[in-house]
């Protein structure tokens, strides 16, 4: 089309109306063409729709690690392929990297040999390498957006489902699999098919304790582990404009844990504050462009949800699991619920999860003896996670008998809170301070479970066998809430113990 449309009035005179047309029609055709940011950027990225109905999408950014990646790179090899845009991808180790161990060789054999593979795959094809020594080392999804490597209006992608986090930026970005991983480094492409998009609105001012970890926990559990099944999560409201970078982190997160591949918040002044200066962000004479550019990246008003969903703040408490899935959770001051409670479809399962975490229904979580506290993850490993429980630490003790640790989810955040004085609030307290990574979120390196042991953990699984021991118990809940079940030996709220209300 030649003519050039340049404003909403210009808009509705080329359409052929004039100012006597039917307000309810002016609206809907303005609602026609406002689009939402799933939209513009599947646009920007959409090579070609497959015969299958999936699109071929371009990926700007492609994240790799040490598991989901040597199978791929072997994958190459055999196709007498090479990475087709190195430059478009990063990695780094996290996920099997002793988190107490930091020489190499590793004890761990599969360790070491992962971490020499993918340094290897790395050198070989021209891959950018947050390596161990490069002091830039850490969690995929910490590394990433504090580089400056994840920004607005991009499609990401990870071998590790927990991509999703990058959404806080207003990206779309996607957790994939290890065959998927062969074809982004090959083709920088890959075939998805285009979700749907669920607009999750949460209003109001959270009360003092609850945070972000309680706003996703609390969704989950709304919503179930399949609620977002062939969605999109587009995450809202007041509460979410007001929310820390970091903590718009967190609830993009565990989009996946509510079903939902991805997740995201438009991008706005929080946002660009947090990229600006940073690594890889684009530079003073680039900035004001990238804004703008980033800017138009955010959803219309008036765009089309295939669904709208709203939650108030006041009605969130903190919020902890009490069986084998994220879905299954309740406020601190609930009881564990008895089968009848339960929808019929999720019974079977809540049976399960009563055997498995050895807790008796119609009694309340408060109270539940604890063994391990875990204090990380790529949910809530962040600086700003780890001062915010350091301030109500400072002075206190873990509970003789409880194994406390505290993995940081970088390199970077490891030394700034040693400057900040937050390691040492911790070893006082009686936390171990750890190197960076997974650690104990999956259990895949040596911080794992032993027995039947239950963990008070920040993390984002509460998966039988997650956490390395196959009989052993996970709870999710926030940094403060882990902290409080350290210094007491069991499930607590926060609240009281801190003196928060």
């Amino acid at each position: 089309m030649a003519h050039e449309i340049a404003n909403d009035k210009e808009l509705a005179l080329f359409a052929g109306w004039n100012d006597d047309c039917q307000p309810a029609i002016r609206r809907n055709f303005i609602t026609i063409m406002s689009k939402t940011l799933l939209d513009k950027v599947w646009e920007k990225h959409s090579v070609r729709l497959l015969p299958n109905g999936a699109t071929q999408l371009l990926i700007g950014t492609h994240l790799i690690h040490e598991v989901t990646s040597p199978q791929a790179f072997g994958m190459l090899r055999d196709l007498g392929l090479k990475v087709l845009y190195p430059q478009r991808t990063f990695a780094t180790v996290d996920h099997i990297v002793p988190t107490d161990e930091r020489e190499e060789p590793f004890s761990d054999q599969l360790a070491d040999d992962m971490i020499k593979a993918l340094r290897k795959n790395c050198a070989e094809s021209g891959v950018t390498f947050f390596d161990l020594p490069s002091g830039k080392q850490g969690i995929v999804h910490i590394v990433g957006p504090e580089q400056g490597i994840t920004q607005p209006g991009t499609t990401i992608a990870c071998g590790d489902s927990h991509t999703s986090t990058h959404g806080a930026f207003g990206a779309i970005a996607f957790g994939i699999g290890t065959s998927q991983v062969r074809d982004v480094l090959a083709t920088q492409t890959m075939a998805i098919h285009k979700p749907k998009v669920r607009r999750i609105n949460v209003e109001g001012k959270l009360s003092p304790g609850v945070y972000a970890k309680d706003v996703i926990l609390h969704i989950i559990r709304k919503l179930g582990v399949n609620g977002g099944l062939g969605y999109a999560y587009e995450y809202g409201g007041s509460t979410f404009d007001a929310f820390t970078q970091e903590e718009r982190m967190t609830v993009c997160n565990m989009s996946i844990e509510g079903g939902a591949r991805v997740g995201y918040v438009n991008p706005d002044e929080t946002t660009f504050a947090y990229l600006k200066g940073r690594p890889y962000a684009p530079k003073t004479a680039d900035w004001d462009a990238a804004v703008a550019r980033w800017k138009s990246f955010a959803s219309d008003p008036g765009a089309h949800y295939d669904d709208v969903i709203t939650y108030q703040a006041a009605d969130i408490s903190p919020t902890v699991t009490w069986g084998i899935n994220p879905g299954q959770a309740i406020f601190i001051d609930e009881k564990v619920p008895t089968a009848g409670e339960l929808p019929e479809k999720d019974r079977a399962t809540a049976e399960e999860a009563l055997v498995h975490m050895h807790l008796k229904a119609g009694q309340p979580i408060k109270g539940t003896k604890v063994d391990v506290a875990f204090l990380g993850s790529c949910t809530n490993g962040r600086l700003s996670d780890l001062a915010e429980v350091a301030h109500y630490l400072k002075g206190k003790k873990v509970k003789a008998g409880v194994k406390a640790i505290v993995v940081p989810g970088s390199q970077g955040v490891s030394l700034i809170a040693e400057q900040m004085g937050l390691a040492e609030i911790f070893r006082d307290a009686g936390f171990e301070w750890r190197g960076a990574g997974c650690s104990m979120c999956l259990g895949m390196n040596p911080d794992q479970l032993v027995g039947d042991q239950l963990c008070a953990s920040s993390s984002n699984r509460n998966f039988k066998g997650r956490q390395g021991s196959p009989t052993g118990r996970t709870v999710l809940m926030s940094p403060l809430m882990v902290a409080a079940a350290a210094i007491t030996g069991e499930i607590s709220d926060a609240r009281e113990l801190f003196g928060l209300s």
